[in-house]
């Protein structure tokens, strides 16, 4: 295996470490995670949750630095490409589709989500949260359209439409300056910027105090203690769900097996370390997500509205119903509301950037396209996703199709392929000599047996009670075990279906065919390129 420069490549260690902490880093960190913690019981879930840190987590991040520094010393930066340079098979490059397809799909309805964010950030700016009487609820419907199929193709300060069109422009005008002129230039700003807005708003809402004298037990304190306090540990760690949510916010949060961190490590050289960097990007996420959004988010809800205001909070109500009313409450709301948003703008940002980089990567090395034209063409694909999830935005129904099948599902068979190929492909020996290369610490021994048995049973064993729970709606009983179809499938064969979850659900299908298709185009390019002894 040679060393093959690469056109790009990463300015410093620093650089891919914040960029990677940066694809992590997202709205899950401040948003999802505090909700999750306060719904399965502060101390119980983050047992499932640092377990599956160290089981699920870092193990695979481990394997996805190393086999994409690998794919990248064998001139492959896509996910397609470094599997068919890891695997000597004819299939082993379609193990590659879901890194591509996670990123780029997800990219789909996240854009949007990142368009929310700034929008919320300047209508916080110029003080329509500060308005008497507005309901924050009818604000979020009609902003977001989540209440008729259509209603959010409009272009003024209360709707979406114009800020879709931005960020979609901002993401795609820094993707195209490349590696280290956009990615990297990106993070080494917004990542840095970031942390300190958190920290700010983090100094405010620790010094509440008990805003509501009339209401004692609303205060930071017993907030704080909502949040971290163990509560009934034995009886949660026994709930099947709070094991499914806790593996599914590691994913979620780590972006492991996302396709985003493979690319990027492609782009590192033999002796630039991989142990190291994984485990500081991991941390520096872990530090935003348990360090910050586990202190600002639901002790900030809890002094205003208390224990009843969050349970049952989803994460966009939460953050886009419960967070804006909360800030307007403060004093200086509306500054806090606005750097707050502001806030989840960049780490959406961040990781939107970061699912584009595989896409692109695919199309200039698999289909021999140059950079202007691998964006065009991605653009057009992404494009036609996002306005799915625009148009068929009735309760999101697209945006929630894309995020179930694609952004949770071939997620986890995307991290599967990556630790069986790691473990058992490469071989656990070699891929601990391949890690090793250049690194500035060492995996611990006992990793060994993790990476190769426990990480793949435990991601199976998982992966199958999630598709019982959320597919089938199994009970978790086995006495009396009790199957009724979750939405997602009567969605799309139940009498009720609905024609938006059909039609995303279609286009995923028809997506991943085509995608199929150029993949098998690639091959036969890497083939051609392989047996005239170069690659072209």
């Amino acid at each position: 295996m040679a060393d093959t420069p690469s056109k790009e490549a990463w300015s410093s260690r620093l650089g891919v470490i914040l960029a990677v902490a940066g694809s992590a880093v997202g709205l899950g960190n401040f948003l999802r995670f505090p909700g999750l913690a306060a719904q399965y019981g502060g101390g119980a879930f983050m047992i499932a949750y640092f377990i599956s840190l160290l089981l699920l987590g870092i193990p695979i991040g481990w394997a996805e630095w190393t086999m994409g520094r690998r794919g990248g010393l064998a001139g492959f930066h896509s996910s397609p490409g470094i599997f068919y340079s890891i695997v000597k098979h004819p299939l082993g490059k379609y193990l590659g589709l879901f890194g591509f397809i996670v990123p780029v799909m997800v990219y789909m309805y996240y854009v949007y989500i990142e368009a929310w964010c700034l929008g919320y950030a300047l209508n916080a700016a110029m003080g329509t949260f500060s308005e008497p009487g507005v309901n924050f609820g009818e604000f979020f419907t009609k902003f977001t359209g989540a209440g008729q199929d259509g209603a959010s193709i409009q272009f003024g300060l209360h709707d979406v439409g114009i800020f879709v069109l931005l960020v979609y422009v901002f993401n795609f005008y820094f993707i195209y300056r490349g590696i280290n002129k956009g990615v990297e230039l990106v993070c080494k700003w917004a990542m840095p910027i970031l942390i300190l807005i958190a920290l700010l708003i983090l100094g405010r809402v620790l010094t509440l105090g008990t805003p509501d004298l009339a209401k004692p037990e609303q205060s930071v304190i017993n907030g704080l203690g909502y949040m971290w306090n163990p509560k009934e540990i034995s009886t949660g760690l026994k709930n099947p769900q709070l094991w499914l949510a806790a593996a599914g916010q590691i994913f979620f949060s780590l972006s492991v097996g996302f396709g985003a961190i493979i690319t990027y490590a492609s782009y590192l050289r033999r002796k630039d370390d991989v142990v190291l960097s994984g485990l500081t990007a991991a941390s520096a996420n872990e530090f935003c997500e348990v360090g910050l959004g586990g202190l600002i988010t639901v002790p900030a809800a809890f002094v205003f509205l208390g224990a009843a205001g969050i349970v049952g909070q989803g994460t966009f109500a939460l953050g886009f119903n419960v967070l804006p009313y909360v800030f307007s409450q403060m004093p200086a709301g509306a500054f806090f509301a606005t750097i707050f948003f502001l806030l989840l703008f960049l780490a959406a940002v961040t990781s939107s950037l970061s699912m584009l980089q595989p896409g692109i990567a695919f199309f200039e090395e698999g289909l021999g396209l140059g950079r202007k034209q691998a964006m065009m063409f991605l653009g057009l694909l992404t494009a036609i996703g996002t306005s799915l999830v625009w148009w068929f935005s009735k309760d999101l129904k697209a945006l929630d199709t894309i995020d179930f099948w694609v952004g949770t599902v071939c997620i986890f068979i995307g991290g599967a392929a990556l630790i069986i190929v790691f473990g058992w492909v490469i071989g656990i020996d070699r891929g601990f000599d391949e890690a090793h290369e250049g690194a500035e610490m060492r995996i611990p021994r006992f990793y060994k047996p993790i990476m190769k048995y426990i990480t793949p049973l435990y991601l199976g064993v998982i992966f199958v009670m999630f598709i019982l729970a959320n597919v089938f709606g199994w009970n978790f009983s086995f006495a009396e075990p009790k199957f009724a179809p979750t939405g997602y499938i009567t969605d799309l064969v139940g009498p009720n279906h609905s024609n938006s979850a059909r039609m995303t659900f279609g286009f995923i299908v028809i997506t991943i065919i085509f995608i199929c298709m150029m993949i098998k185009l690639a091959g036969k390019r890497w083939d051609a390129a392989r047996n005239g002894g170069n690659k072209s």
